[in-house]
């Protein structure tokens, strides 16, 4: 069987732009995601014309998928963390070829996690909590109610994730694992609703209640990527203006959320300029220096 497998992926080695090839098989790490194939094949290349191709095989009894895509991709999920299960291939995956031991370099970057990754996905994670937590608010006050606590769990489950971020760990697959011995408080409250007996509509009073503490909390550190940009500036931005910063690329689905929350707690100042329109204003933003958040 191996020497099947082997056959999959050797000649690949040999191309110069491959970078490295990880072997998951899920009868050895049960936990790991593999969309119900028995083997996953990770190849990494520093091709930017193949962002992420997939094929799939049957080996005997076993179905294998081969993944091949860009360093450029592999990064970009790093930081936005929207396929956690890569994140677990490269973590606990079989290095089968490295070239310059360059898997093994960003296995130590995971390991380490850069406080510049860590202050992005920390962004990432909050502004998707107040998104979260504003569909989820609206949704209860309208009285829909299943919504409204889907919405709710899933901002919870983002605010997981940013703790984990914050203590310096990649969120992993069992999340709520790691946050169990990371934030005692946050797992508490996601066994209460688990297993508790009131109603939905308490249920989802006491998930805002507890939402918009943790969003108050966390406000200077979930925003600090975002604040780090502006900060050093006395220019003030229209909101066309942040969204064009590139680094904001990767939540800037939600940035408008995010900037009207920073204004209402304080850390961003609002302007109204005159339009040539009568009675029509243009709004723009300033970083409100030496000022302690509301």
């Amino acid at each position: 069987m191996d020497v099947l497998i082997r056959q999959l992926y050797q000649d690949r080695a040999s191309q110069p732009d491959t970078l490295a090839i990880l072997v998951v098989q899920k009868d050895l790490l049960p936990l790991s995601i593999t969309d119900g194939f028995d083997i996953v094949i990770l190849l990494i290349n520093n091709n930017q014309d193949i962002y992420w191709q997939v094929k799939h095989y049957k080996i005997g009894e076993k179905r294998v998928s081969f993944h091949s895509l860009s360093q450029a991709m592999m990064h970009q999920t790093l930081i936005v963390g929207n396929h956690r299960r890569l994140v677990d291939w490269l973590v606990n995956g079989k290095i089968v070829f490295d070239r310059n031991e360059y898997l093994q370099e960003v296995k130590e970057r995971i390991e380490t996690f850069p406080p510049g990754d860590r202050s992005k996905k920390m962004t990432i994670q909050f502004t998707k909590t107040l998104r979260r937590f504003e569909e989820g608010k609206t949704l209860f006050q309208n009285g829909h109610l299943l919504d409204a606590f889907s919405n709710m769990m899933h901002a919870l489950h983002h605010l997981a994730r940013l703790s984990v971020i914050e203590h310096g760990f990649y969120p992993e697959v069992t999340v709520w694992e790691q946050v169990k011995h990371i934030e005692p408080s946050t797992y508490k409250l996601y066994q209460e609703l688990l297993k508790s007996e009131e109603s939905l509509e308490q249920r989802i009073e006491l998930l805002i209640l507890a939402t918009e503490l943790a969003v108050h909390s966390k406000t200077l550190s979930g925003a600090n990527h975002f604040l780090s940009l502006i900060s050093d500036s006395e220019r003030r931005y229209s909101i066309s203006d942040l969204m064009d910063i590139v680094e904001t690329e990767d939540y800037r689905v939600d940035l408008e959320l995010l900037v009207r929350h920073l204004v209402s707690r304080g850390l961003i100042n609002c302007y109204k300029e005159d339009t040539k329109a009568p009675g029509i204003m243009k709004t723009y933003y300033q970083f409100k220096k030496n000022e302690k958040i509301r």
